[in-house]
């Protein structure tokens, strides 16, 4: 049986007001100490909410660690469709639901207090997590690609199931506006590059055949990276280091190998080169937004404070240029090391 939620709307001009006015409907004053999430649509989301962000941190009540979704239906919407299944409240369900972040890469560990820092720094930009309704059903037709499976984002996933919302992906700001959307393949990108994941899964081609191969990452160190600021166009390098299992099987896999092994090592770099760097570019040109905070391992370079803001990162940002280095070790199976 699916959690009962009371919802209730009001329009108001601002934060304050809109909380006023419900605790004079309710005749019971809301206590925000317990809050965990906060949904803006992404109409608002692109219209800027510094406003809200700024009121929202300003109350004693909310705490820095509630967890801030965008959504792409309205927030009611959003809220009526949530229906965990796991959980017996819906509270619990969003004091949880971030978890996976660790071990899918799927979705970020996006809270209010990380989102207000990054608002009034100077060398990073806002995130959020991206939400919607998956309106699916079990009938719909879905083509199978391994690749597909890392291209979804929330509204576009083949899942189905009795919770409606769903999380996947990345809600990337300029300021205090949305100005741009990660997909799951970019999100798992992010989370590396900002070394916020366990492990995560990735299908990457197999160097044996014409399929993809299924490996289990985790990273081995931190990512390592610097930053060139001698001219107005950044160069950042980048080098992540990775292990691996092989995940996926078939009758008559050789993965003892060390050849073949050192094959799927090498597969695994260029792949991943190629995913890092095309997220990088794209958080770059596309949307000119530094969300991994790359921007501090360039505060080295000047002497001064007043140095760092005249060279404006956050504006030159769209002019870098990435070197991506990926150094990745993957053994044979977890259990299975050959069939």
């Amino acid at each position: 049986k699916n959690p009962s939620t009371i919802i209730n709307t009001v329009t108001a001009s601002s934060l304050s007001n809109a909380t006023n006015l419900i605790n004079g409907y309710l005749g019971k004053q809301i206590n925000m100490s317990h809050c965990k999430v906060i949904i803006f649509s992404e109409e608002l989301a692109s219209q800027g909410i510094s406003d809200e962000i700024y009121t929202l941190i300003n109350d004693t009540q909310v705490r820095p660690s509630a967890n801030i979704v965008i959504s792409k239906c309205t927030a009611k919407y959003y809220l009526e469709q949530t229906k965990p299944e796991l959980e017996n409240l819906i509270s619990s369900y969003y004091e949880n639901f971030t978890n996976s972040s660790q071990y899918t890469g799927y979705m970020p560990d996006a809270t209010i207090g990380n989102f207000f820092n990054a608002l009034i720094c100077n060398n990073c930009e806002p995130y959020a997590i991206l939400g919607g309704v998956n309106e699916g059903t079990p009938n719909k037709s879905v083509e199978i690609d391994s690749q597909k499976d890392y291209i979804i984002k929330a509204n576009s996933s083949s899942i189905f199931g009795e919770n409606g919302a769903e999380n996947i992906g990345l809600a990337v700001f300029k300021s205090d506006k949305l100005v741009g959307e990660l997909n799951a393949l970019e999100t798992i990108s992010f989370l590396n590059i900002k070394n916020d994941l366990d492990r995560f899964l990735i299908s990457i081609p197999d160097p044996e055949n014409n399929n993809y191969l299924d490996v289990y990452l985790s990273p081995s160190k931190n990512t390592n990276v610097t930053v060139d600021t001698s001219t107005p166009a950044p160069y950042i390098k980048i080098k992540c280091e990775f292990r691996g299992r092989i995940y996926s099987m078939s009758k008559d896999s050789k993965y003892l190998s060390p050849e073949v092994l050192n094959s799927i090592s090498n597969s695994c770099n260029s792949y991943l080169k190629n995913i890092f760097s095309d997220y990088l570019y794209k958080t770059s040109k596309n949307f000119n937004s530094d969300i991994d905070g790359l921007g501090k391992y360039s505060l080295q370079n000047f002497f001064t404070s007043k140095q760092f803001e005249q060279y404006s990162w956050l504006e030159n940002y769209k002019n870098a240029f990435f070197d991506v280095e990926i150094d990745t070790s993957v053994k044979s199976g977890m259990l299975l090391t050959e069939t």
